[in-house]
């Protein structure tokens, strides 16, 4: 009896065992189902009531997407700033990006010397002034050009004297009364005043006096002789100065520079690969940190630097406000070649999910992502292969806005609201 008795508990044992495993397995999915309930977001938790006592009904969202299709109310649209358009061809320019540098028009631009020894008496324009053609600069006073002017009145008084003694022999020679070598020796008397007379005209003429002043020096004051004034040649803005009153001068003194910056170049180094494809007439944009402007390519050097292995090409480009400033390094966004596309859509049109190119397509349920396959580009414009058919109204504007709002819906942590 003890040996039956104990075979019949170990089998109640071996019965009662995988009950209790089952009892114990629902009572582990229950406590997770709790725990579950509990870590859900209370925000979706309240979407869920929300949904409940709402079903059936539109929310008027500003935006959702159902399966890929983004809604946005009318006042979002416009607050994002989004923009359509409608697909169609343009020109797409192939460009090359070369380092460049914005310079002074040497064209314009003038050193100033006083053109004859002196000492600076008065200095009346400073560093940065601008000043016009003529308008004076400084004041010296220069021995030598008191003779200069001394020399050319006795040469005016040495022709009228000449002449007068001319016109006597003459008169006597063709009376028979003096000798014809006398009337010869007045005669070469005269060419060789005259001479002398053109020769200081032209050494004050070299220094800027005019054939009025000449006229009028010999009723001017004495005191007058020495004085010179330094004068602009040109219309321009001072860069350079060089000169103190007191100062000493010679007179290949560079005692200014002036320069027009009105205009300014844009001195572009073209490596040799670059030079096939670099022309003159090219348009390009010229841009520097803070100011940016297209011109076209005036000049291009025929000749490349022993030591750079670069060639110069040249833009003129206008600074009447000042914005370009010489010595400041640019880049030249040379436009080398243009070609026309079937369908051509701004760069940023396209926006990058999953490693491929979209672009967003107008539909009356609201905008829809589509595919597209690109081709050529440069920094403005792209080319569409395939995936948008011209015509076709797309978002021009905004596309970013709109894949921002695809991404949060697809991340959304309450399961698709």
């Amino acid at each position: 009896m003890n040996k039956s008795t104990a075979q019949a508990g170990k089998i109640q044992l071996l019965l009662i065992a995988p009950a209790m495993l089952a009892i114990g397995l629902l009572m582990g999915q229950g406590l997770r189902s709790d725990k579950s309930a509990q870590s859900r977001p209370a925000a979706c938790q309240a979407i869920d009531n929300e949904e409940e006592s709402h079903e059936g009904h539109d929310h008027g969202q500003a935006a959702h997407a159902d399966e890929g299709v983004i809604t946005l109310a009318d006042s979002a649209i416009q607050q994002f700033g989004i923009q359509t358009a409608h697909a169609g061809g343009g020109k797409i320019g192939a460009h090359t990006v070369l380092p460049a540098a914005i310079a002074l028009n040497e064209d314009k631009k003038a050193h100033v010397t006083p053109r004859i020894p002196g000492v600076a008496v008065s200095v009346r324009k400073t560093l940065g002034a601008k000043v016009t053609a003529g308008e004076v600069l400084a004041v010296i006073h220069s021995r030598e050009l008191a003779d200069f002017k001394a020399g050319y009145l006795a040469a005016k008084e040495t022709v009228l004297l000449a002449e007068t003694v001319f016109e006597r022999e003459k008169s006597l020679w063709e009376k028979k009364i003096s000798a014809e070598q006398d009337y010869l020796e007045a005669r070469r008397s005269v060419a060789e005043a005259r001479i002398a007379l053109r020769l200081a005209e032209q050494k004050l003429y070299a220094l800027g006096f005019s054939e009025a002043y000449l006229e009028g020096l010999a009723g001017q004051p004495e005191g007058s002789y020495i004085v010179y004034e330094v004068t602009a040649p040109i219309e321009g803005t001072i860069i350079e100065k060089h000169l103190t009153t007191g100062e000493v001068l010679k007179d290949d003194s560079e005692i200014f520079v002036i320069a027009d910056l009105t205009e300014v170049w844009v001195n572009i180094n073209v490596g040799q690969k670059d030079l096939p494809r670099v022309k003159q007439g090219q348009k390009a944009v010229v841009k520097t940190d803070h100011s940016r402007a297209e011109g076209v390519v005036s000049y291009l050097g025929g000749v490349v630097d022993e030591n750079t292995r670069t060639a110069l090409a040249r833009i003129v480009l206008p600074n009447e406000a000042g914005q370009w400033r010489p010595g400041t390094f640019a880049t030249a966004d040379l436009y080398v070649e243009q070609f026309d596309g079937d369908v051509v859509v701004p760069r940023d049109a396209v926006v990058m999910m999953e490693n491929k190119s979209f672009v967003f397509l107008a539909a009356d349920e609201g905008f829809v992502p589509q595919e597209v396959q690109l081709g050529r580009a440069n920094d403005e414009w792209t080319e569409v292969i395939s995936g948008l058919e011209a015509g076709r109204q797309y978002v021009s504007r905004g596309a970013y806005t709109l894949k921002s709002e695809l991404m949060k819906s697809n991340e959304d942590p309450c399961g698709g609201h």
